[in-house]
């Protein structure tokens, strides 16, 4: 830590700059776990390093993804929560990457907050370092920035960026893609997070008691069925890939079935998804009756349950489910695809 460095006018502004020291010492540790080959150096530089190891690509190609969490930060900061949705941020990068075929090396993150608390700050990183865990990326670096007077003393934004790589000769090509092959689902966790200002609406989450267990969640809590984090699909997705010809994977993300399967499907072809193999997960039912939201606003809106979905030819469908539950995931067939002779429609639900 820093003990020279200290500023009386800064501080009276707001801005506590031992505060910042304090948290890197604290989120050291949580970093330390996330360190894989190709690591140079500690967190605290200006800039992160990284030295892929590219042995056996022969034509590296670099694939990037941000995002950030969104407003399922309210449900943190109502329930005091902080330590989950730094996997949502790692997620929400690191499952957008993987679309394309590409391993996530390395990830950094951004942390804006009205006050800096570097306990609470802590708990975000330790949330992030445990999905880079997951991910198999490394936290490379990142920004906290204290901000008085834009955020709330309370409240922080959190957003993260993610870099994998991938043989060119290995992304995924949806150029293969033909009919009569098969769109196999990824269970999700929950809502992952995606459709929060209108999860928000629905329980007027700011007024109601997110303590409550309502019978449709099995003994959860509203607040802890909202706030299970994003899961991540790195790990299964990559060893699919390295026996499977995939044709296409999305990431269903906010936009829910309507938005998101289409971005891998080329043109000429639709989706064609039997809504009764959909497995729904309860909380979306209980959305949907609390909302009074229709069925096509649903699948339009969040992942339904379908945290990812994957489309691979007919005849290697058992084969890919069989290696994806070999990895963890209950994977199962929701539809298949089409040719669009005769419809406008990229994705048909029935």
């Amino acid at each position: 830590m820093n003990n020279n460095s200290r500023s009386d006018s800064y501080a009276a502004a707001g801005v506590d700059i031992t505060a910042g020291y304090k948290s890197v010492e604290l989120m050291k540790k949580h970093i330390a776990r996330t360190s894989v080959p190709g690591v140079i150096g500690a967190v605290g530089g200006f800039g992160g390093l990284f030295e892929p190891d590219l042995s056996g690509i022969k034509n590296p190609v670099l694939v990037s993804g941000t995002d950030g969490v969104g407003t399922k930060l309210k449900l943190a900061f109502l329930l005091d929560k902080h330590d989950t949705v730094g996997i949502d941020c790692v997620a929400m990068c690191v499952n957008d990457v993987i679309c394309v075929g590409a391993k996530p090396l390395f990830f950094l993150d951004y942390i804006a907050c009205g006050k800096n608390v570097p306990e609470r700050i802590e708990q975000i990183v330790a949330g992030v370092c445990e999905g880079c865990v997951q991910s198999g990326a490394a936290l490379i670096g990142g920004e906290t920035a204290e901000m008085p007077g834009f955020y709330p003393e309370n409240e922080y934004d959190l957003a993260g960026y993610c870099t994998g790589v991938v043989d060119k000769g290995w992304i995924i090509d949806n150029s293969k893609m033909r009919p009569g092959d098969v769109i196999i689902a990824l269970p999700s966790s929950g809502v992952h997070s995606n459709g929060f200002s209108l999860v928000r609406k629905v329980f007027d989450v700011e007024h109601e008691d997110l303590g409550t267990h309502p019978t449709q969640l099995g003994g959860m809590s509203l607040g802890e069925c909202l706030l299970t984090p994003t899961k991540i699909y790195v790990r299964p997705v990559l060893a699919l890939i390295e026996q499977v010809k995939v044709r296409g994977i999305s990431h269903i993300t906010g936009g829910g079935f309507y938005e998101n399967i289409p971005r891998s499907i080329p043109e000429g072809l639709c989706a064609v998804v039997e809504r009764k193999d959909v497995r729904v997960l309860p909380i979306f039912d209980l959305i949907a009756e609390r909302g009074n939201i229709s069925e096509r606003d649903m699948f339009n809106t969040f992942n339904m349950g379908v945290g990812m979905s994957i489309i691979a030819a007919e005849d290697e469908a058992e084969k890919a489910l069989e290696i994806l539950k070999a990895n963890g995931e209950d994977a199962y067939i929701i539809g298949h695809i089409e040719s669009m002779a005769g419809s406008d429609e990229k994705i048909i639900l029935r």
